[in-house]
């Protein structure tokens, strides 16, 4: 069969893929936290499915084209094929509908307002805003100087920041007055500012539904373990407090480096989803 002709049936099968309820609950899932590959246990568990039936519609993804399976030790893993996803919605808009819906282009051209002196906005969302989306909103402050307005927020926030949290920072020399435990639902009013990125930093807060972000924000999921879980001695967990501040470290400073005004949207989103690949520990 000539390419041509196959391409139209492989986009059929993607439709029909995603067109099961179930089976898109799967594939958006896994796009929230891509780069991430997340273990079928850890799917099931998360989206309330059955073993047995979530193995059925991973194996229909994967013969779709629309996710990667990978082995690590006794574990299969699961991410989003998100090439395969972009060439459905490329066919999706430049045959199907010849070009008519450019729903990108506003995004693009908001993009180049910023490259114009305006800062960017940056959300980093957590669970309980407590720690780790807390530790990244102060690191990007102070690395990305006076070009980004930076903010965070919790799915499910605490009353208050974790205390560790706020004595690392300060260790660190980061300012600490301005910081504060913040929900979401602040961020998704009608008077809220438009993010440019919104990224999330722990598993469970890419796991939530979420409503689409105003303004087509590029997004990345940074996710790190919960310092505030570790049990033991005073100094284990406060070592693990400093593992988080570092990981992040490890993604914003560079992130903060980014020639951003000279990149294209697809280029700055290639960046940072390779930035939420970096390993954990240095």
């Amino acid at each position: 069969m000539a390419k041509d002709d196959a391409m139209p049936d492989m986009m059929v099968k993607m439709l029909a893929t995603l067109g099961h309820a179930e089976r898109l609950n799967v594939f958006r899932l896994l796009v929230r936290r891509y780069p991430q590959a997340v273990a079928a246990g850890e799917l099931a568990e998360i989206l309330g499915y059955k073993r047995s039936t979530l193995s059925v519609y991973l194996a229909v993804l994967r013969r779709a084209g629309l996710i990667h399976q990978d082995r690590a030790g006794n574990s299969l893993l699961y991410s989003a094929d998100l090439d395969g996803a972009g060439q459905l919605l490329s066919y999706l808009f430049d045959d199907c509908c010849r070009s008519r819906f450019p729903s990108a282009q506003p995004a693009e051209a908001q993009l180049r307002e910023r490259r114009l002196g305006r800062k960017f906005n940056v959300l980093f969302i957590c669970s309980g805003n407590s720690v780790r989306s807390i530790f990244a909103e102060a690191i990007l402050r102070t690395e990305g100087k006076d070009r980004f307005n930076v903010y965070s927020a919790g799915t499910r926030p605490y009353s208050e920041i974790n205390p560790i949290t706020l004595k690392i920072l300060e260790e660190h020399g980061h300012p600490t007055g301005i910081l504060r435990s913040k929900n979401i639902a602040e961020f998704q009013g009608m008077n809220a500012p438009i993010m440019d990125f919104v990224f999330t930093v722990c598993d469970q807060a890419a796991d939530e539904e979420c409503p689409a972000w105003p303004g087509q924000p590029l997004t990345a999921h940074w996710g790190y373990p919960d310092p505030a879980k570790v049990e033991g001695s005073d100094a284990a967990r406060r070592a693990a407090f400093e593992d988080a501040y570092h990981s992040l470290t490890r993604r914003i400073r560079p992130f903060a480096q980014l020639g951003l005004e000279a990149l294209d949207r697809s280029a700055i989103q290639r960046e940072v989803d390779r930035l939420g690949r970096l390993p954990l520990s240095a």
